[in-house]
């Protein structure tokens, strides 16, 4: 790229090694937050602007660590916020991201959850050791994650982190679809005609759709899980024998199958209301990029994703949900799933996800986040001891024009195959880009995202590397980039041809030496997500 910004001197120089001496000049939009100033200490008067917002996040002084699996949800934040970097199980830079640690000993540990990873990560020695650094007088470092629970609360406390999340407890409570589904009827944001309903065999079934006006062509969720894999479709005593065993004796919501698009929306409910994100439509179940039927594996930001008029009535249902969510006591960041039913054009609440979601990446880099600030520094607001006085109408009203304006991709690309590999060789992450031929090859390393121009390009991600290994359902990688990787064709989403150019050049770059028998039996699979939907 011929044009060069003050950032991208930044990421190709720590990515060199070499040190880079800023000049003590103003600090304009245009510098990333690692190079400001400190803050000035002293009494401060409420925030009153997004200016006074995003002077004191790039003047913060206070430790932010977001501690997970890999940096992706979050990545390219430290822009914004000074002070703030990653500690994570995977290093996809091998060590040349400047503010991603990750611990050199790690014997093997088969994880089963992302809150075990986190939590193994916390009292790691080198860790621990790595965010002793001081915070200012009065303050403690700051931890964010997805995933945690109870024993991370613990920790946290032992250590002297404060975790700036909503309780564990309160978490667990609203992640439950059932859940969301009768507090969303209280606030008039319905689900996709229901029931909530206890069966313990197909009849039991039937007989409460039936009553319920349903139909027999039902999807049928349990309260927890993610939907990839706690989703069931049946429409038959067939589908029941499939999936019976999941869903007998459990209280499930057992909908009405319609023709829907899912669309994404990450919001923040803060003292002053809630802010909504930009709408985003979901990559869902694609055979080339997941082996889970309905499950999650990207999101797309584009004008068109809903109408104005759509827009503004699912914004409207993200507003009362937070509202409800903040009797219940919650604060800070969400995701919602808005269902887009195709045949009448009703817009039904979907799911909700009480947490940092797979589609903050995309969030982050839209136009409103550089207009304004990324909405996941609206959370950090709400945590910190500052006192705002921000008008979330005005804020929310201009979210909606700019959404028009952006375009944002992002694949999920997880081992579809049944094969068991060790890795040999894997993609590097970095930017990516066209040669002559039309062949996708690697240009060089990069921090994130943020510096991509056009379809030309492409960023990715690298989760699992040689050495690791690789079975189905395996996360491999993320690729990001502009422009729209999915199209609406038959009435179905189907992915792009550049879309299965890029998954296709990414897989090529994977070898390994295939396992059987009792070394395949062996293999350390960890069943612990990286990242979120």
């Amino acid at each position: 790229m011929s044009d060069t910004s003050p950032s991208e001197v930044h990421t190709d120089t720590a990515l060199s090694g070499e040190s880079p001496q800023p000049e003590a000049t103003e600090i304009t939009v245009g510098t990333d937050a690692a190079y400001a100033p400190p803050a000035a200490q002293g009494a401060r008067r409420p925030l009153r602007n997004i200016s006074e917002v995003r002077h004191f996040f790039r003047t913060n002084e206070v430790p932010i660590y977001f501690v997970g699996a890999t940096p992706f949800n979050l990545l390219g934040l430290d822009r914004w916020v000074r002070n703030f970097s990653y500690v994570t199980y995977y290093d996809g830079w091998d060590g040349a991201h400047p503010r991603v640690f990750t611990p050199k000993h790690k014997p093997y540990v088969e994880f089963e959850s992302g809150e075990e990873i986190n939590n193994w990560l916390l009292v790691n020695p080198e860790v621990r050791a790595h965010m002793s650094r001081p915070a200012p007088p009065g303050q403690r470092p700051k931890v964010v994650m997805v995933f945690f629970d109870a024993e991370t609360e613990r920790i946290c406390e032992e250590l002297g982190y404060d975790l700036i999340l909503p309780s564990a407890e309160l978490r667990e409570h609203l992640d439950s679809k059932l859940v969301t589904t009768r507090l969303g009827d209280e606030v008039g944001a319905a689900s996709v005609p229901n029931v909530l309903v206890t069966v313990e065999e197909y009849d039991d079934l039937l007989e409460a759709a039936t009553s319920a006006g349903l139909g027999t062509d039902l999807v049928v969720q349990t309260a927890y899980g993610d939907s990839g894999k706690t989703t069931f479709f049946i429409d038959n005593e067939t589908g029941w024998k499939r999936h019976g065993r999941d869903i007998s004796g459990n209280e499930v919501k057992v909908m009405k199958r319609i023709n829907n698009r899912p669309v994404a929306v990450e919001a923040v409910l803060t003292r002053g209301g809630t802010i909504v994100g930009p709408f985003m439509s979901e990559l869902t179940g694609h055979s080339e990029l997941t082996p889970y039927r309905g499950g999650w594996c990207g999101n797309e930001m584009y004008p068109e994703v809903l109408s104005e008029d759509l827009r503004r009535k699912a914004g409207d249902l993200v507003e009362r949900l937070g509202d409800r969510l903040g009797a219940e006591g919650y604060r800070g960041f969400f995701e919602v799933d808005v269902l887009l039913d195709t045949d009448s054009g009703e817009t039904y609440l979907g799911e909700l996800n009480p947490r940092i979601s797979g589609a903050s990446s995309i969030t982050n880099v839209t136009a409103g986040a550089y207009a304004d600030i990324p909405l996941f520094v609206f959370h950090l607001l709400e945590y910190f001891d500052v006192d705002f006085e921000l008008d979330i109408e005005e804020i929310n009203a201009r979210w909606r024009e700019l959404a028009a304006v952006d375009q944002w991709s992002q694949m999920v690309i997880k081992e579809t195959s049944s094969v068991v590999q060790l890795i040999t060789s894997a993609a590097p992450t970095g930017q990516y880009s066209y040669d002559q031929s039309g062949a996708l090859v690697y240009r060089r390393a990069a921090l994130d995202w943020h510096q991509l121009q056009n379809e030309s390009e492409a960023f990715f991600l690298r989760i699992y590397s040689a050495g690791d290994y690789r079975w189905e359902g395996a996360d491999l990688g993320v690729v990001v980039t502009k422009g729209r990787l999915q199209r609406r064709s038959d009435g179905a989403d189907t992915l792009t041809i550049r879309a299965r150019h890029l998954i296709d050049s990414i897989r090529s770059q994977y070898s390994g030496l295939p396992l059987a028998g009792a070394d395949a039996q062996a293999v350390p699979v960890a069943t612990a997500p990286s990242m979120a939907k």
